[in-house]
């Protein structure tokens, strides 16, 4: 199996799915948008895609310019058939290149929050948990692809997970979260944590171990759906 990581900042690695590519003995690669020397591969070489989160915004292509490429790559794996799953930013990256507007927010969503499966999913999408709390971190939100399925909502942001065919999924959320990555980001974004609704403290942020479980099984259950969906065909 080969996964291809677009990760967009040092500290934004692929957290609990780590554990799954190993199970799987996967050929892991990555493209480092913060490095110059990035490369995207061939869309043909890739069997999974996943797209990583990070601070800046899907329409900062004026000032990051390797973000139309990247929106490019991920379109055209997407309409080759190739399971890509986006996080975050990854998320609002697909949604963008397959023609959707990604905007603020009414609010910034930063914590540990509860999402909700979306009524009238159908049988053949994937089943999100009926009710999980899960660490976010966004200011942004995306508006739904054309002809993507609503999975998930939380109560400050709606469009909280999609799915697009058979083998396409994005969420705004976190499941892949470690209290690494978590300790990162509180060392390089903190100034990202203004008083709001729906913003947690640093203390509140930094979670006993126990709370990331629900999202590690969340990650590995959303990997084996795209990778069965691919080998079904």
């Amino acid at each position: 199996m080969r996964i291809r990581v677009l990760q967009h900042v040092p500290c934004e690695d692929v957290g609990s799915m780590a554990s799954w590519f190993a199970r799987r003995a996967a050929e892991v690669s990555y493209t480092r948008f913060f490095l110059p020397d990035a490369r995207l591969p061939a869309v043909a070489d890739c069997d999974l895609i996943v797209a990583m989160g990070g601070p800046m915004s899907v329409n900062d292509e004026a000032s990051l310019p390797w973000l139309v490429a990247e929106k490019a790559f991920l379109r055209e794996a997407v309409e080759a058939g190739i399971a890509v799953l986006g996080i975050c930013l990854g998320a609002q990256l697909i949604a963008s290149a397959m023609g959707a507007r990604v905007q603020p927010n009414a609010e910034a969503e930063i914590g540990w929050f509860p999402l909700w499966r979306a009524d009238g999913v159908a049988e053949d999408r994937f089943a999100f948990p009926e009710r999980i709390e899960l660490l976010h971190w966004h200011g942004e939100t995306f508006e739904l692809p054309p002809g993507a399925t609503l999975l998930a909502s939380s109560e400050a942001c709606r469009h909280q997970a999609f799915q697009l065919g058979r083998r396409v999924i994005g969420v705004q959320c976190h499941p892949e979260m470690t209290p690494e990555i978590v300790t990162a980001l509180l060392d390089e974004c903190a100034a990202e944590l203004r008083p709001g609704t729906w913003v947690q403290s640093p203390a509140q942020l930094a979670a006993d171990a126990s709370a990331y479980v629900p999202g590690q099984r969340l990650t590995a259950r959303l990997l084996d759906y795209l990778m069965a969906s691919s080998e079904d065909d």
